[in-house]
């Protein structure tokens, strides 16, 4: 649960491979053989490269050519706790990359991409497949595009919800402190953290390694991982392994240190809520640095 997310990895590891088409029911290709289907064409210009887009994305094998028996791999909206992936739009990685045909769409559309199970093996040139398709599926994409904005009004748009954010996390911080009587540091990132033990020796410096046990929970004391009990987790610091509140923190404890640190949700995982985490929550961390090498 402490790791970076990966926003739509196993979504992106099986969009490979040229397409081949045995039944056309209505699918286009574009000019890299990617086949596509446009179900709604909501009014709007089309998705730039470079742009910034929101998308719902169902992944299913297609059973009989993608026209039946599906079977769906991911819900991107059930992943997410019901928020959109956030998308660049660019050229596809490989002949076929769904991801070359998001300018294609406008938001307000949706559109279904499928991508031949065979095609995705002889692009990936004996690399190990997906369980879950074999000779003759389809692996299909169902979109639905909800937003489109030019890489410079996103991340406008980004740092102004950083900021507000920001605000709104250290506020709520500031009054957990107050409410459980807890005199915290605070660091010029915004992490708080308080000191139970001071370990002995040099401070854990970048690309070493550090055995960790931990306990993670939300401000209303609900525990969403511990590693209590069982093997020390081994974190290398300051490669960013982890998110950037555990991995700061995990810098400022000496071998045999047992801190408590206290994140916002940017040093966290931000809007992005996953498992038990929601999104934009403020995290609470017990640690103990075991090791040190």
């Amino acid at each position: 649960m402490i790791k970076n997310l990966v926003p739509v990895a196993l979504i992106a590891a099986v969009t490979l491979g040229a397409t081949s088409c045995q039944n056309n029911s209505g699918f286009k290709k574009t000019k890299d053989g990617l086949e596509y289907k446009i179900v709604k064409d909501a009014p709007g210009k089309t998705a730039q490269m470079g742009d910034v887009v929101e998308v719902n994305i169902v992944f299913k094998v297609g059973k009989n050519n993608g026209t039946s028996k599906d079977s769906v791999i991911i819900d991107s909206r059930k992943e997410g706790g019901g928020k959109p992936v956030t998308m660049a739009v660019r050229e596809g990685r490989y002949k076929g990359d769904f991801v070359g045909g998001l300018n294609l769409m406008s938001a307000g559309d949706s559109a279904i991409f499928r991508i031949s199970y065979d095609s995705v093996k002889a692009a990936m040139k004996g690399q190990p497949m997906p369980p879950f398709g074999k000779s003759g599926d389809y692996f299909v994409y169902e979109v639905t595009m909800i937003s489109q904005k030019s890489k410079a009004d996103y991340q406008k748009e980004m740092e102004d919800k950083s900021k507000a954010q920001a605000g709104t996390d250290d506020k709520m911080l500031q009054d957990y402190f107050a409410k459980n009587n807890i005199k915290a540091q605070k660091t010029q990132s915004g992490l708080y953290y308080t000191m139970q033990k001071e370990g002995a020796g040099e401070l854990p410096a970048k690309g070493q390694t550090v055995s960790v046990i931990y306990t993670g929970k939300l401000l209303d004391g609900t525990t969403f991982d511990s590693n209590v009990g069982k093997d020390a987790m081994k974190v290398r610091v300051g490669g960013m392994s982890t998110i950037p509140g555990f991995d700061e923190g995990l810098m400022l404890m000496k071998k045999g240190s047992k801190a408590t640190l206290y994140m916002p949700s940017g040093l966290a995982y931000g809007a992005h809520a996953t498992g038990p985490i929601p999104a934009d929550a403020c995290l609470i961390f017990e640690v103990e640095v075991t090791d040190v090498k």
